[in-house]
């Protein structure tokens, strides 16, 4: 039995409703936005849940329970079997934030992150899936927790050339950087030696998150309330990962057993490399693929919908 949970954040971008009530935050902003925080690629919405979903029930198909954030939405997916289907449950903003409504509505992956944890009936081990993170092999609870804590993904980093004002903070490529100076910074560790969690799956212990807000109310509170992704934030797993390697929690996965593609660097990739992955005999070690921004990387590559559907098992 695969006795965890999987979370999955997901957001209909175009819907109008939602895109009425943002546009109204954003002209209403008080002060400048990071331009990454409000990017609209971080609303898009392709195929990348239903790619997500069917990737899960390929490669983890005894998983426990599977829960989709949404804001008031409800997600169409297809091509499930029903009793895979029948696991699935849509939880909303409001539950998550119920105590603090006031922050609501978001638009801001970190302020629901501060929250996932307080779904109700969520399992004590969960993992928490961005909709654009399929699995690519089958995997075991062994690949996420171990006796004493979560497989963590990333690597240790000096992050001390960033500095702590100027133009760099309003960088695209440097917000998640910031965000996870302040999740180390918050764990006791300095940004000249820290952990960078990888863009991919994140392992994670519902009481060691509420223990973490119970020591840091105030800064939970305060990163819930951005309703804009800002470089005052802390990334919730990153702490949640610092207190665990702190605390000697898990262990730190030292192979590399995944691949993530953003759509910024997809100069780097060809389609001759993507299909090396596709096709290698190697490829059994890569069990998770992260694809930044779907429709972008489709003008690059049209072939990705088919690649898609090789690299998650159909």
């Amino acid at each position: 039995m695969f006795d965890a949970d999987i979370v999955i954040t997901w957001v209909d971008g175009a819907d109008p409703v939602l895109k009425a009530e943002r546009d109204r935050y954003l002209g209403g902003a008080l002060a400048p936005l990071h331009g990454n925080g409000i990017n609209p690629h971080r609303w898009l919405c392709s195929d990348e849940l239903n790619y997500c979903l069917r990737s899960i029930a390929n490669n983890a198909p005894d998983v426990r329970r599977i829960w989709i954030v949404t804001d008031g939405q409800i997600p169409i997916f297809s091509g499930l079997p029903p009793a895979f289907s029948a696991k699935i449950s849509i939880v909303d903003h409001r539950e998550i934030f119920a105590g603090y409504e006031t922050m609501l509505p978001t638009f801001n992956s970190l302020s629901i992150e501060t929250f996932l944890w307080r779904i109700p009936g969520l399992s004590e081990h969960f993992i928490y899936f961005n909709d654009d993170v399929f699995l690519t092999s089958p995997v075991e609870l062994a690949d996420f927790f171990t006796a004493t804590g979560p497989v963590m993904r990333g690597k240790w980093v000096d992050f001390s050339h960033l500095p702590e004002c100027g133009e760099s903070r309003d960088e695209a490529a440097l917000l998640n950087h910031y965000n996870q100076i302040e999740a180390a910074s918050l764990a006791g560790y300095g940004a000249d030696h820290m952990f960078a969690s990888a863009h991919v799956v994140h392992p994670m212990q519902r009481s060691i998150m509420a223990e973490l807000f119970a020591s840091h109310h105030d800064q939970f509170v305060r990163n819930s309330s951005f309703r804009f992704r800002g470089t005052a934030q802390f990334l919730p797993q990153s702490l949640h990962n610092h207190h665990c390697i702190r605390s000697g929690l898990g262990r730190i996965h030292e192979s590399r057993d995944h691949i993530h593609v953003d759509a910024d660097e997809s100069g780097q990739w060809t389609a001759q490399q993507i299909n090396g992955f596709l096709n290698s005999t190697d490829r059994a070690n890569m069990k998770f693929l992260c694809i930044n921004d779907l429709p972008a990387f489709e003008r690059r590559f049209p072939d990705t919908h088919r690649w898609i559907e090789t690299a998650i098992g159909n």
